[in-house]
């Protein structure tokens, strides 16, 4: 799926990030890899902290692109659910359990790929405010 500008992508990409974190997804990122990968403009990279939360924030994502006007043109990963990959064309989304995060360190391998900043409470949706004392 193409969509029309660098600006509607980058749109898409923050609605996938902000589902992520409403479904306590962490370490959230975006990166810009277009630079390196003529095959997508973006990887959106989360981490859920068991087989039913890497569902749930999978299916999360792909409802609200779908309530967008976006569609996976395909999605990987569903029988074991360590690591699903949505692919929108110009972006694709990575759901890890932290494990397979480690594992394949895709973040590490595109570390010099610029990040498109999201919210710290996207970001790490599941840290918890600092209690303050007394």
């Amino acid at each position: 799926m193409s969509f029309s500008s660098h600006a509607d992508i980058e749109a898409l990409v923050r609605i996938a990030a902000n589902a992520a974190a409403e479904k306590k997804a962490t370490d959230v990122m975006a990166l810009y890899v277009s630079e390196t990968l003529v095959v997508t403009d973006y990887f959106l990279i989360a981490s859920g902290s068991s087989d039913r939360q890497v569902h749930a924030v999978a299916d999360s994502i792909e409802d609200a692109l779908r309530d967008a006007g976006a569609k996976p043109i395909g999605r990987e990963g569903e029988r074991e659910m360590k690591w699903v990959l949505l692919d929108y064309g110009d972006f694709v989304v990575h759901v890890f359990q932290a494990a397979e995060r480690e594992f394949y360190r895709l973040e590490k391998l595109w570390s010099d790929a610029p990040r498109l900043e999201l919210p710290k409470e996207v970001v790490n949706a599941t840290e918890e405010a600092p209690v303050e004392s007394a």
